[in-house]
């Protein structure tokens, strides 16, 4: 996806709940190909414009993978923590 195709993404899988600006996201984006977790590659449009593509690379699914099961680790404690019998 291009930067403001990711940016439109977030914000419907988050049902609005996330809503970025190019200049918040650019500097991330730019920060994860230089750690070698997204790539990026420019692509030419009609009329001779260009657009930057992102995608993640093996690396980066590794790591989504790693944050994914912190994730899981955190929620199900915050649930141990919170959860309330249900009454009988």
């Amino acid at each position: 996806m291009y930067g403001y195709q990711i940016i439109k993404e977030l914000e419907t899988r988050s049902r609005g709940y996330f809503k970025f600006k190019e200049g918040t996201l650019y500097p991330v984006l730019h920060r994860l190909a230089d750690e070698g977790l997204v790539s990026a590659a420019w692509m030419s449009l009609d009329r001779g414009r260009q657009r930057k593509y992102y995608s993640i690379t093996p690396r980066g699914t590794e790591a989504l993978a790693d944050k994914r099961a912190e994730w899981r680790e955190l929620l199900n404690a915050v649930a141990a923590i919170t959860h309330r019998p249900t009454a009988v």
